[in-house]
């Protein structure tokens, strides 16, 4: 895996410990299941190689359940996958 997309893990995750809209954000632990989901969408189309769609698609299945919102989000109706997707938008995508 090379290393810009290492870089853009982490930096997805430290966006999440950031975000002012979450409660808790993501731990190093889940960097590593995102880096071990991503691998695996790889190897299941197979390819020997991760991309950053694969990153991506790792995410929510990844963070959903670790992510804690803050209650003024959670009563205006915000979802997790929501913030993600705003993650998403945040960090640059490695070239």
């Amino acid at each position: 895996m090379e290393s810009n997309l290492l870089k853009y893990i982490a930096q997805l995750t430290e966006t999440t410990r950031g975000s002012n809209q979450l409660f808790l954000g993501a731990s190093p632990r889940a960097s590593i299941g995102i880096l071990m989901a991503a691998k695996a969408l790889a190897a299941i189309n197979g390819r020997d190689f991760v991309t950053p769609e694969d990153i991506k698609e790792s995410l929510s299945p990844i963070l959903k359940h670790r992510l804690i919102l803050t209650p003024e989000k959670e009563i205006e109706g915000i979802t997790v996958d929501q913030i993600i997707d705003e993650i998403i938008e945040q960090v640059e995508i490695p070239r």
